[in-house]
């Protein structure tokens, strides 16, 4: 019998550990939830429900194949020892994962573990992520090799060939209070599971998707225009190889010059996603610190528990942050301009550091990706020291992105009477009802950030220790010329939901 240790990849199609050990032996599916992962404070209960939906799928997935999917609830090397002492097991199979810190952690004690019990350890690639030593300057045309490859096929059965059905106790779900994961009203949260992300990926390749280069970038037409695939990439119930195989297939179609536009800069943003994951693999200190030392001390201890609250909560007197952070708390999902915007006006306007907001948004985020988050939430609050500063103006974005006000209105009903030329400064009516005034002044405090940093940017020390960040995480190379579908897209403004 081989274990194959489901982590961020719940679903059966092209999941090489699946299909080795199903080739190989019988094959015992295994989930462990670990309470310790659900306490962290990246955590959050819509978080958990999305993976509840995949769990219960890929259960009734796995059954229908011959053998259900096992789960245990506890600390991962406690559940591998307990089911080591049960069946014996000497060979466990899992995807590699980059997740956070505490994922990291534990994956280094399994490895610990397994070593001394004699297990063998099986990890696959799952994406196009690196493990190990590698070359930045050939990053690009690898992770065109790796998604080339063609896509493993679910096996046919499970433990149908003698071995039998595996008769191990699985435990139920906990309850979300039981995690310590508190009340979480989210009612647009995406569904999960396998059925779902294919559903969308169906649907953004042959209606959606048309207009996404140039609607993605408004709360307004990016709800439909974006794939929505971001979650389902997360937990893995779709790989990033299937998503961009099927849309280079698409793209084989006869189609016009919107469709085509649209499905490169889909794949670019593909590429993209493990692009940022990569920063993580090979420096998981930046979920912590910042990135550039330069940065160091410039923010820690100026932190505002009064503005931070506002902007956490929605409040803070600016129609389009609050709208925004608004959406996002009912629906988990925001288009990633609007992510960013959100990130800049934490760390610039407000002068917080990227600390406290990452995590917070990382609890709202359904499609939360610690690989992509971090390095984002740094990008956005100008600690990289390599990106382009983007200090965005709410109301300049409110204007461009709403100009009618009907993202407003939805989500802020308090100036819901205002005129179009008054909402999206509603400081300036008569009547601007119960909204709060403006918590800082925003054309002072963004000169304040800007004179701030950009005087930091001038120095030696800087320059010099910038190219030491460049070395370890500049994308610098376009793929080989065979792999040139797409033109390279600038991911200044990504988070999560760049897809």
């Amino acid at each position: 019998m081989e274990i194959v240790w489901f982590k961020r990849d719940l679903r059966i199609s092209d999941h090489a550990p699946l299909a080795e050990a199903a080739r190989r032996s019988a094959v015992l599916p295994l989930y462990i939830v670990e309470p310790d992962l659900w306490r962290a404070p990246d955590a959050s209960h819509r978080h958990y429900a999305f993976l509840t939906d995949a769990l219960n799928e890929l259960d009734a997935t796995l059954s229908a194949l011959g053998q259900r999917l096992i789960i245990r609830v506890g600390d991962a090397v406690q559940v591998l020892q307990k089911l080591h002492e049960e069946t014996g097991f000497t060979t466990m199979r899992s995807h590699q994962e980059t997740g956070n810190g505490l994922s990291y952690a534990r994956d280094l004690a399994v490895k610990k573990w397994a070593q001394s019990q004699g297990i063998d350890w099986h990890e696959y690639k799952q994406h196009g992520v690196m493990r190990g030593r590698h070359h930045r300057d050939q990053w690009a045309a690898n992770w065109h090799k790796e998604m080339y490859k063609p896509q493993v096929p679910p096996p046919q059965a499970l433990n149908r060939n003698g071995a039998g059905v595996i008769n191990i106790q699985s435990e139920a779900l906990p309850a979300p209070a039981q995690l310590g994961l508190g009340a979480d009203d989210c009612p647009g949260r995406q569904t999960g599971g396998r059925a779902e992300a294919l559903s969308l990926l169906g649907g953004f390749l042959s209606e959606r998707g048309q207009n996404y280069r140039r609607e993605m970038s408004s709360p307004l037409t990016g709800e439909w225009s974006c794939s929505r695939l971001s979650p389902h990439f997360t937990f893995g119930t779709l790989s990033i190889r299937e998503a961009l195989q099927a849309s280079e297939a698409r793209r084989a179609e006869p189609l016009g010059k919107n469709w085509i536009g649209s499905l490169k800069a889909f794949e670019s943003r593909l590429r993209w996603h493990c692009h940022f994951i990569q920063k993580l693999e090979d420096e998981p200190e930046i979920e912590f610190r910042n990135m550039h030392p330069a940065y160091d001390g410039v923010r820690e201890n100026e932190f505002d528990e009064t503005r931070f609250a506002a902007w956490a909560e929605g409040r803070t007197g600016f129609p389009f942050v609050d709208a925004c952070m608004r959406s996002l708390q009912a629906t988990g999902w925001l288009n990633f301009r609007m992510r960013a915007m959100l990130m800049s006006f934490a760390a610039y306007h407000l002068w917080l550091h990227w600390r406290e907001p990452a995590l917070h948004l990382a609890r709202l985020f359904s499609d939360y990706e610690p690989g992509i988050h971090y390095a984002q939430a740094q990008m956005q609050s100008g600690t990289t020291g390599i990106n382009t500063m983007r200090i965005y103006n709410p109301m300049k974005q409110s204007r461009e992105q709403d100009p009618d006000g009907v993202f407003l209105r939805q989500w802020i009903p308090e100036i819901a009477h205002l005129p179009d030329h008054l909402i999206h400064t509603p400081w300036a009516a008569p009547d601007k009802g119960d909204y709060p005034a403006p918590i800082i002044d925003e054309r002072r405090a963004r000169k304040q950030a800007a004179d701030k940093l950009y005087a930091l940017r001038q120095t030696p020390t800087h320059r010099r220790l910038a190219g030491d960040v460049v070395t370890r995480h500049a994308s610098r190379a376009r793929p080989p010329r065979r792999f040139r579908g797409a033109k390279q897209q600038n991911p200044s403004h990504q988070i999560e939901m760049d897809l």
